[in-house]
Order: structure tokens, then sequence, then C-alpha cells
């Protein structure tokens, strides 16, 4: 059925009017600039800005090959395993283990029957040698008068000379157990030869002790110096040399490193192993680090020798390639491809790709690594 001409002309009057409508509401599109290739950009709304920690990129000292295991050691310089020189019953107070003791300072009492027979054969050399300086006077006297023979004036001065030697030798065992005079009882007194802490003490109350034991009765040692000790391959023992510092890590302290320096290379290479010992002195003042502690040794390089060194957090891998995130300013990061020297337990030595002075990104790579294809530019509305 076919509509009147009035009806037509007002239905094509009402099209062109709402198609006028609509063509002035509507804003005309903008061309947006897409971001750059390999660049994230973050708004400074975004609460993903928290989680990305920078930091500007340093030279630093850097190590000379992979971390060494090795052992805490006494110094043995500041050092004494301590044994009793004679047999006796422990007697009296015993040095608590831990302690802090002084040169010459008590550690324990025995009563000992062996040092009471030493006091003993003592004060008989020394009668002994009395009577022999009478007789060797007398003697003497009597030769000197034409009244004895020279054959007893003889006798009599080598029985003297006999008994001063062992008078002399009396006093020196004496002597050697720290016993001075003419005291006469079996108490002997085991004393400190050096100021330190006592590490270890394997004696008890009442206990019998021999002088020929085979383990020290005390352990003391001044533990504000220790020694590390490692084994080098052959094949790095070069790159070390005796002054050259070092960094100690152990896992009671993660997150502290401790100063040493290498102080003794062996002239001698282990047949099985292939390896060289070496020794390093390490300042200890807070008494953190303990003999028998492992540690991680990491071999630095001398200080004019740096390098650009990054927490290997900030790395990650795509390809063949590693990549970091640099920070540019503004919510705006760069990932950039990197050249990685010697990988170290948390840290990475790069060699090419990053420069002193830029700010990379320490912690967060990986989530700006996730927004790479999600993030706009600022310029951009959704």
């Amino acid at each position: 059925m076919a509509f009147p001409a009035r009806t037509q002309l007002l239905a094509i009057c009402a099209a062109l009017s709402l198609a006028a409508c609509h063509s002035e509401g509507e804003s005309p599109k903008r061309t947006v600039p897409a971001t750059p290739r390999n660049e994230v950009y973050l708004s400074p709304g975004s609460p993903k800005r928290g989680f990305i920690k920078e930091a500007v990129v340093e030279p630093a000292r850097r190590s000379l090959m992979d971390p060494l295991t090795g052992t805490v050691a006494y110094d043995e310089s500041r050092s004494s395993r301590i044994f009793s020189p004679i047999s006796g019953r422990v007697s009296g107070d015993i040095a608590a283990l831990g302690a802090h003791v002084q040169a010459g300072a008590t550690l324990l009492t025995l009563d000992s029957p062996e040092l009471g027979q030493a006091q003993a054969d003592y004060a008989k050399a020394q009668a002994d040698l009395g009577l022999a300086e009478r007789a060797f006077h007398r003697s003497k006297e009597l030769f000197e008068g034409g009244v004895a023979p020279r054959k007893d004036f003889e006798q009599a001065e080598d029985d003297l000379a006999r008994a001063r030697s062992e008078a002399e030798r009396a006093r020196l065992k004496l002597a050697n157990l720290g016993i001075h005079g003419n005291r006469t009882d079996d108490r002997f007194t085991l004393k400190a030869p050096i100021a330190g802490v006592i590490t270890e003490r394997n004696i008890n109350p009442g206990m019998e002790i021999r002088s020929d034991r085979s383990d020290p009765l005390f352990v003391i040692s001044d533990l504000d110096r220790v020694w590390v000790l490692m084994d080098v391959f052959e094949k790095d023992i070069g790159l070390i040399h005796v002054g050259q510092q070092v960094a100690v890590h152990v896992q009671a302290f993660p997150d502290q490193g401790f100063a040493g320096t290498v102080d003794y290379l062996s002239q001698v290479v282990d047949d099985t192993t292939r390896t060289v010992k070496v020794r390093c002195v390490l300042a200890n003042p807070e008494h953190k680090l303990l003999p028998a502690m492992y540690a991680s040794v990491e071999v630095l390089s001398d200080p004019g020798d740096t390098a650009i060194i990054v927490p290997l957090d900030a790395l990650f891998t795509e390809g063949e390639s590693d990549w970091l995130f640099v920070a540019l300013g503004e919510g705006r990061y760069q990932k950039r491809p990197v050249k990685v020297g010697l990988r170290l337990k948390n840290r990475a030595v790069i060699s090419d790709g990053l420069s002193a002075g830029e700010w990379l990104v320490a912690d967060g790579a990986l989530l700006l690594r996730s927004e790479e294809d999600t993030e706009q530019d600022p310029g951009q509305t959704p």
C-alpha cells in the first residue's frame, strides 16, 4: 500500500533531523601515539608504583671468581689449648664455659700427690745440697791443712756438684708447674696463659686428670679476630695474593658482609683435589663469627678495579638474552638487554648495557614485564 506524499515527506525530514543531531553530539576521534617499543608506563595513580623499587647505578668492586666455600676457625696465634702438666683430682671451682678470663686467672685446682712428691724431692735436694756444701768446706780445710788426702777433697767437690745439679733439677720441675718458694702442699692451680673466652671445657668436678690425656681441658681464644680457611682451585690461584681483600658471608647473618684480608697462601697443591689452602684474617669485635661456621667467601678486585653490579632480582630472561628495566622518570620504564659476566648468589656483574648514574629497577621487574603489553601511554584514553 502506497503512503501519501505528505506522510513520506515528513518521514524524510524527521530522519534528516535525527542524523544532524547525532552528528552534532559526537566528538571526533583523537589519534593517540602508541607507547614506544620496550617501554612501560605506570600512571601517577597506579597502585603498582608502590611495588617498584629503584636504585641508582654506582660502580663497585667486583668479585674475581665464583664464591668459595670456607670455614671459620680460631686464630691460632691468639688461641691456647690447655692441658694439665701434672696428674691429680679436681677440687674447688672450675672456670665456666664462655667466661672471659685474663692471663693468669685460675681455671681449676687439683689435689695432686704428684705435686707433693715433687715438693718433697725439692726439699730433700735442698737438704742434701746443704750437707754437701758443709762436707766440701770441711774437706777443703783438712786438705789445705795437710790432714786429708786430695782424693777425699775431690770426692767432696764432686758430691757438691751433684747436689747442686739435683737441687736445680728439682727447682726447675716446680718452676715449670708455676710453683716457686718452699711451699709444701699438694695443691696445684692451673692458670690461663692468655686472655680470651673459654670456648671449650672438658672437665667436671671431682674428675681425675692425667697429664698425658689427649684432649685439652680448656680452649681459650681471643675471638676479636678469627681466621677463615678455604680451598682454591689451582686454576684460580693466580687471582689471589697476600693482602687481597675478601667479603665473607655466613648463614646466621645473610644480609651482613664481613671484611677480611688474605694473609697466607700454601705453597703446596693438594694432589687429590688440585686445590691450594688459603687463609684470611677477619676482625670480629662483636663475636658474630664463631669457629666451625661455614662461610661463603668472595675474592674482591683491587680498589681501582670496579664494575656495574646489580641485584639478581633485577634481571629476567627472554629468549637467550638477559634483560632489565631502567627508570626514565615520570612513570616510564625502559626494558633493556644487557650482557652478564659473573653471576653470584644474589648479584650479577654487568659487562655491557648499563651505565653508572642510571636508575635501575632493582625490584619489580617482573611486574613491569607483565604490564608491558597492557599499560597505556599517558596521552591515550580508554
